[in-house]
């Protein structure tokens, strides 16, 4: 029988597994990348020189190197400085570092679409800079922040397939894996394509919401 027409359905389990490990490296990069943002940015704007610099060295040197090259560093060159990480670990400090150089961008530009006046009014009321971002400027930024975050987000999911190459079992590993074993390339990159358009595709509608909701508070 031609292995194209044989039902896909035996070679789900498998897949949907790998599936699962890219989800579980999906949440928690997405959840170190988010607070790793919010570091580097307000790094950027500290009244310290030297912090303000090497929070530019950080995210220049990231977003100007390969994602790839950085996971490859952290996996195979750091242990032979002592330092050994799992597979997982890499993972999730390799890509949410990368995505932070990002993220920080959003970040700043965010705070910095909320005009002065709201500074001022804060000040007025006698609270602290601290309690001026908590209470009055990170509100009403993360509302313009959360479409670009969203759009980070897809294209975290789409990028754990580079953790593939550290031999992290996530879905395009797993694909891989079927290919040699059972030699339907193309039942097994179809499945592969079709589970990454269903992890991604809530997230575009989510996305959309979001840009259609700072719409809204842009107006408002």
């Amino acid at each position: 029988m031609d292995i194209l027409h044989v039902p896909p359905f035996d070679l789900l389990p498998q897949l949907l597994k790998g599936a699962g490990v890219t989800l579980k490296v999906t949440l928690i990069t997405a959840g170190v990348a988010f607070l790793l943002s919010f570091v580097v940015a307000f790094a950027r704007m500290a009244p310290l020189r030297w912090v303000r610099i090497l929070a530019a060295v950080y995210v220049e040197v990231l977003r100007g190197t390969s994602a790839i090259v950085q996971l490859f560093y952290l996996f195979f060159i750091l242990p032979a400085f002592g330092v050994s990480l799992n597979a997982m670990t890499t993972a999730v400090i390799g890509l949410g570092m990368n995505l932070s150089a990002y993220g920080s961008e959003v970040v700043r530009s965010g705070i910095g679409a909320i005009g002065e006046g709201q500074h001022e009014a804060a000040k007025a009321l006698g609270l602290s800079r601290v309690q001026t971002y908590r209470f009055v400027i990170l509100p009403q930024a993360l509302v313009i922040m959360m479409p670009s975050f969203g759009n980070l987000l897809i294209e975290l999911v789409k990028a754990t397939s580079l953790v593939s190459l550290i031999t992290l079992t996530e879905l395009t590993f797993s694909g891989r894996q079927m290919v040699v074993t059972t030699g339907r390339a193309f039942q097994v990159w179809g499945l592969v394509l079709v589970i990454y358009f269903a992890m991604a595709y809530p997230l575009t509608w989510l996305v959309r919401l979001a840009e259609t909701r700072a719409a809204r508070f842009r107006e408002g």
